[in-house]
């Protein structure tokens, strides 16, 4: 019977990486631990398509092995590199910015709002605040970015001030 690569295909991207997995290991005889579906699915195939069309010839076999037996290959691991002696003296150590506000919260904090039907998360670090995976220097930074207008960072995330207002 002939392989229907096409259904073959369409088969295989139903199934979840546990069934893809199961099936890699009936067709090629070995297990695998790989999670990338699309890999899983291009080996399937490929295995596949290689018992129905029988696979390289002994030429070709013996070729890659010709050219496998002459190629350098690292039997051991490269040795570990070394800073250089100078390295202490070209560091440099430089001040963590401090956040000038009393009312930040210390980093690590996660500040989430409500905007839009979105539930927006800022986490404070050393020397800003991070949202979206961007460093910002201050909370209205990132007023303005989610906004696209000027906000006072503290009105937007709904801090008060130290009297309650």
């Amino acid at each position: 019977m002939s392989l229907n690569v096409t259904k073959e295909v369409a088969l295989l991207k139903q199934m979840t990486v546990g069934e893809l997995r199961e099936r890699y290991l009936q067709v090629t005889g070995e297990p695998t631990q790989a999670a990338n579906r699309k890999w899983l699915v291009r080996r399937i195939i490929w295995r596949m398509q290689s018992i129905e069309e029988g696979g390289l010839s002994e030429r070709a076999i013996a070729r890659a092995r010709e050219l496998a037996s002459g190629a350098d290959l690292r039997t051991t691991a490269p040795k570990q590199r070394s800073l250089p002696a100078d390295a202490d003296r070209r560091t440099r150590v430089l001040p963590c910015g401090q956040l000038n506000s009393a009312n930040v919260p210390l980093p690590g904090t996660l500040i989430t709002r409500m905007y839009k039907g979105r539930q927006l998360q800022v986490r404070v670090v050393t020397g800003g605040f991070e949202y979206e995976g961007e460093l910002f220097k201050s909370l209205s930074a990132v007023a303005k970015k989610i906004t696209g207008s000027h906000w006072s960072g503290n009105k937007f995330f709904n801090f008060s001030d130290k009297e309650g207002n």
